[in-house]
């Protein structure tokens, strides 16, 4: 696999602002980044990037995905003082945007800096400054323009359901660690963008007739809801979780054998462990408690498909997450085998 093509696509990847729903400028340079591969893919009405592989076999066909949207914050209203209420988009950990700056898009593509912050943010001033509860209730948006009134903000275009993209602050460490916000997906955007340059690079097909989807709306639960209902096996690439009692690392894919949603195929998560093992990938079979993926959200739209869930294991998903190369390497590994051996 080419580690350093993977690598090069990160800043990019990851610096452009993706929260759910809104996905056209990612969705760009993802469409480029694969006509630069040698394919041609196409978007959906519903946002969803789509890429048909004619396989060796055409008996059969198969998917894999992973989604390119990301957590965010809209603005909910507008107070009187300037500062902006905000709405979550997606599931954030809400205590960790504390003091981090963020960007305020407007409808007609203005783009203004600002600060998410707790409303009691100063200790000289407020005395639960350090205690008060960091939710939603109680994080505003300073925007870095001279605004005191409501009215100040409604004329700079600024209003109700503008998107605030924070920053992600990636850093890729000399030591292999991926450090940034939306891991959670964007590092199996990578991966998969590096497993389909491996397959052109090395001039073979799939086995099977593939479908590779980058999907958008994830994040809210129905990102993959209009994949082709003809697929009969769908292997999505997601975060594998770390912590507490899991099995999970940052070094190692993790193969999810069930989440909230319930088991995930028998026979196509056995299928991926045998293949892990075969592959001496280091790998483990994990339990993923307060989890959902495309998996569920095709299964829900009556996909009639096997399913099942691999991805790098990342810590503190929905905060400021980590994995790291090693995680990436073995999942495109296991990805690669399963779509073309």
């Amino acid at each position: 696999m080419d580690l350093n093509y993977v690598k090069s696509l990160i800043k990019k990847i990851f610096l452009t602002d993706s929260p759910t729903g809104y996905s056209q400028n990612i969705d760009n340079i993802i469409l480029e980044e694969l006509k630069n591969i040698g394919y041609n893919a196409t978007i959906t009405n519903k946002g969803n990037i789509k890429l048909f592989i004619e396989g060796r076999d055409t008996s059969k066909t198969v998917a894999t995905s992973a989604h390119v949207d990301t957590l965010g914050l809209m603005v909910r209203s507008i107070n009187s003082n300037g500062t902006l209420n905000v709405t979550n988009v997606g599931g954030p950990s809400i205590p960790t945007l504390d003091g981090e700056y963020c960007k305020i898009v407007t409808r007609d593509n203005k783009v203004y800096s600002g600060t998410i912050l707790c409303k009691e943010a100063s200790v000289h001033v407020y005395d639960d400054a350090k205690s008060a509860q960091r939710n939603l209730d109680n994080m505003i948006v300073r925007i870095d323009e001279r605004v005191n009134t409501c009215d100040d903000v409604l004329k700079l275009g600024i209003q109700n359901g503008d998107y605030i993209c924070y920053d992600p602050k990636t850093v890729l460490t000399e030591s292999g660690f991926l450090k940034s916000r939306f891991i959670d997906d964007k590092g199996s955007v990578i991966g998969i963008l590096g497993v389909l340059k491996e397959m052109k690079d090395k001039n073979i097909k799939p086995h099977y007739n593939t479908y590779v989807y980058f999907v958008n709306q994830e994040e809210v639960g129905h990102g993959a809801a209009t994949v082709d209902k003809q697929i009969s096996e769908f292997v999505t690439v997601d975060m594998g979780c770390v912590g507490k009692d899991l099995a999970g690392n940052e070094y190692a894919v993790s193969i999810c054998a069930k989440d909230s949603g319930g088991p995930y195929s028998y026979d196509l998560t056995t299928r991926l462990i045998n293949i892990a093992k075969n592959k001496n990938l280091n790998y483990t079979v994990d339990i993923f408690p307060f989890y959902g993926s495309d998996i569920g959200a095709a299964w829900r739209a009556g996909v009639d498909c096997k399913g099942a869930l691999i991805g790098q294991g990342v810590h503190a998903s929905h905060g400021m997450e980590r994995t790291h190369m090693d995680g990436i390497l073995n999942t495109m590994e296991l990805l690669y085998s399963y779509l073309v051996d």
